[in-house]
C-alpha cells in the first residue's frame, strides 16, 4: 500500500505550494496509488530507469531508497543499471552503480526477501516495526482476515495482543516469536504459532534472514484486531541472534 507522500509540502510548501500539492496529492496520491494497474515494485523500477537515463542522480538516489522499500532487490537494481548502460550511456551506469552501493550496502550477496508461495506485497513500514516489512492480504471476512507478512533481516514488531488470539504459519526464512512469560522461540518454515487471546507477544525476522508468515487474525467483539504496546528490549533481541 502506497505511503502518503509529504515531501513536496515538507520541502517546497512555503515556496511553491501548488507544485507541492501536485507532487504529494496528484503524482503520489493519485498516480502512484493505482496499484491495481501497476504495482509499487514495477513503478519504482520504471521511475529509476527514467531518472538514470536522464542523469538525474539526486532524484535517482531518493527513488532507489523508495524502490528498496517497495521490494526492488539489489540484484534487480544492478540488472536494471547494467541493461540501461547500453541505452543511456556508460558514464551514467558508473554513477548509478555508486548509488546502488550506497543505498543497498556493501553486501553484494543481498537477494530478494524470501516471501513464500505468495507475492511479496506492498510496504507495511510504520511505527510498529523496527525496519521494513511487506504485506500481501490474502482475504478478509467479517470475523477477521489473513495476510502474508514478510520481515526484512533484523526487523521485528512491538509487543502486542489480539482479543481473539492469532495463528502464524511460517512459510519462509527464519525468525523469532515470544509470548510473555515464556522464552523466545526460533521459527523456521513449517512452524506454527498459536497465540491465545490477549496474550502479549512479538515476532519478526532474525538478523541473518528475512522471515515470512501467514497471519490469521480474528476480530474482537468491538471489531479490533490488535493492540500495539512497547518494543521488546533491543539488547535481548540481539542476544537471541548472537546465541543462535
Amino acid at each position: 500500500m502506497a505511503i502518503k507522500q509529504t515531501a513536496g509540502r515538507d520541502n517546497l510548501g512555503d515556496l511553491a505550494p501548488v507544485f507541492a500539492h501536485l507532487n504529494d496529492d496528484v503524482l503520489f496520491g493519485e498516480v502512484w496509488s493505482r496499484e491495481d494497474s501497476l504495482s509499487l515494485h514495477d513503478r519504482s523500477m520504471i521511475t529509476c530507469a527514467a531518472l538514470m537515463a536522464q542523469g538525474l542522480f539526486p532524484q535517482l538516489e531518493s527513488h532507489m531508497n523508495l524502490a528498496k522499500k517497495n521490494g526492488v532487490t539489489r540484484d534487480e537494481m544492478v540488472e536494471l543499471v547494467t541493461h540501461l548502460s547500453f541505452y543511456a550511456g556508460w558514464p551514467k551506469a558508473w554513477s548509478a552503480f555508486g548509488l546502488v552501493r550506497k543505498v543497498y550496502g556493501e553486501d553484494a550477496t543481498e537477494s530478494a526477501p524470501l516471501h513464500g508461495p505468495f507475492p511479496l506485497g506492498d510496504p507495511a513500514d510504520g511505527p510498529n516495526f523496527t525496519g521494513h516489512a511487506w504485506l500481501q492480504m490474502l482475504g478478509n471476512l467479517p470475523a477477521g482476515g489473513a495476510g502474508n507478512v514478510t520481515f526484512e533481516r533484523g526487523c521485528y514488531n512491538r509487543w502486542h495482543t489480539h482479543p481473539k488470539g492469532q495463528i502464524l504459519l511460517v512459510t519462509a526464512g527464519h525468525g523469532w516469536e515470544q509470548q510473555e512469560g515464556r522464552p523466545a522461540r526460533e521459527l523456521h518454515a513449517g512452524d506454527v504459532v498459536v497465540c491465545p487471546p490477549n496474550m502479549r507477544h512479538w515476532h519478526g525476522a532474525a538478523t541473518d534472514s528475512t522471515m515470512t508468515h501467514i497471519a490469521i487474525t480474528p476480530l474482537g467483539d468491538d471489531g479490533s484486531a490488535v493492540d500495539w504496546l512497547e518494543f521488546p528490549d533491543a539488547d535481548a533481541y540481539a542476544k537471541l541472534n548472537e546465541n543462535n
